[in-house]
C-alpha cells in the first residue's frame, strides 16, 4: 500500500520529534526551507568525500549501536 503525502508528511513529523524535541524539528524544516535544501545534491557530496572503507565501517558501526531485532517500528 502506497503512503499518502498526509500520512508520509506525519510520519516525518513524529520521526523528527521524536529524535529533536518539538524546537529543533521546527528549526530543521525552517533551514530546509530557507536554504532550499537539496538533499539528492547533499548526499551526493556527502558520499564522494567518503572512501568504500569509510562507508562500511560507519555501516557497521551503527549496525553494532542499533542491531536489526526483526520488529519493524510502527509510527
Amino acid at each position: 500500500m502506497i503512503a499518502s503525502t498526509v500520512e508520509i508528511m506525519n510520519k516525518g513529523m513524529k520521526c523528527l520529534i521524536e529524535q529533536l524535541g518539538i524546537v529543533e524539528a521546527e528549526q530543521f524544516i525552517s533551514v530546509i526551507i530557507r536554504e532550499k535544501f537539496d538533499y539528492t545534491k547533499w548526499q551526493r557530496e556527502y558520499f564522494d568525500a567518503k572512501t568504500p572503507q569509510e562507508i562500511s565501517d560507519e555501516a557497521s558501526s551503527f549496525e553494532a549501536l542499533h542491531p536489526f531485532t526483526g520488529n519493524a517500528v510502527q509510527l
